[in-house]
């Protein structure tokens, strides 16, 4: 085993403390990340202060870094490169969804970066709240040449997450596009959808977010709380990208969906129920996607590089990261907080 540094919340306790971490000696095909950059992510929060929890954790899964060590069968990468790494780093690789490059949807389940389970050892993952990492080069990617390396973790998770609907939904120019809840994911969403030529808008609960959605790009907003913007707006998108985070009635928003398009509900991925008529109305769709592929991340990544896009974040250093946790439950922070993590040395 090799020893590094980290933030990990014992037992029950919300809070994170630093402390000494093992890594696995590296495997033939593994690569040792240092990690420079780590996203702070609504999983995060919910892993460490939701429900019930006994074990430890040790949150992170959206990082940048560069590869310190590499295992003699890796082809990919070489000590000194820099790598992103999001929130799969194994899955079976042999059943249909692994072979179709949807390693997310790996039928015998993905192994997670953090509070998942090695397939080798059954040994429970520990994130990228930590200074070093060790991951199968599989599931690494190179760090685009030219993007903010603390502005590319997010991309990892928030942005693969926004990505994949609007790659499989075909958006592209012409294409009207809302996104509803302008955070951590939908500035990504809206970022994306105005990259790819389509004629976005914002759907938020205040006016207050007017400014930043035409910052980002939009071409309008449309306030959810406003009976008469919600009306003058039914059956107006093609694509609505939902990134709300906590439980909400998707019947306003299905009406704002026109004739044969689609719902995709990201952002809160509990149950939630569905009046028919609100789909049966203009043969609306709802659908829901969750992280990315190797080949969708990858293309993403590429994408991202061509058009100059990376996440708009507020970077703090590691030892704040209880600070950043207490004001991502409060929702203040925009859009992303990412940690440094050079203050844990090495």
């Amino acid at each position: 085993m090799r020893a590094t540094t980290g933030w990990r919340a014992d037992g029950r306790a919300a809070t994170l403390r630093q402390v000494t971490l093992e890594r696995r000696d590296l495997r033939p095909d593994d690569l040792a990340v240092r990690v420079d950059y780590c996203g702070v992510c609504h999983t995060d929060l919910h892993s460490l202060r939701d429900g019930e929890r006994s074990a430890s954790v040790v949150p992170g899964h959206e990082f940048t870094g560069e590869v310190t060590e590499a295992g003699p069968e890796v082809t990919r990468f070489a000590v000194g490169d820099k790598v992103a790494v999001g929130n799969i780093v194994d899955s079976c690789g042999v059943c249909a969804m692994c072979e179709a490059g949807q390693e997310n949807f790996c039928h015998e389940f993905p192994t997670l970066t953090y509070g998942g389970t090695d397939r080798h050892d059954g040994s429970t993952t520990l994130g990228g709240y930590s200074r070093e990492y060790v991951v199968r080069e599989r599931f690494a990617h190179p760090l685009p040449t030219g993007l903010d390396p603390a502005a590319t973790a997010p991309l990892l998770c928030a942005g693969i997450t926004v990505w994949e609907p609007l790659h499989s939904l075909g958006v592209g120019p012409g294409t009207r596009v809302a996104v509803a809840g302008l955070g951590g994911l939908g500035h990504l969403a809206v970022k994306f959808a105005v990259a790819l030529g389509a004629v976005t808008t914002v759907i938020s609960r205040s006016a207050d977010k007017a400014g930043d959605a035409r910052r980002l790009g939009a071409h309008d907003l449309v306030v959810s709380t406003d009976p008469e913007q919600m009306a003058a707006a039914r059956d107006r998108f093609d694509v609505i990208i939902d990134t709300i985070a906590v439980p909400h009635d998707l019947g306003p928003y299905l009406r704002l969906v026109a004739m044969d398009g689609t719902l995709s509900h990201v952002g809160h991925l509990g149950q939630v129920t569905v009046e028919m008529f609100d789909l049966l109305a203009g043969r609306k769709k709802l659908s829901s996607a969750g992280s990315g592929g190797l080949p969708a991340t990858a293309a993403m990544l590429d994408f991202c590089a061509r058009h100059g896009i990376t996440a708009d974040i507020e970077l703090v250093a590691s030892k704040r990261v209880n600070e950043a946790l207490d004001r991502l439950q409060r929702n203040d922070v925009r859009y992303r907080f990412v940690l440094d993590l050079s203050d844990l040395g090495g």
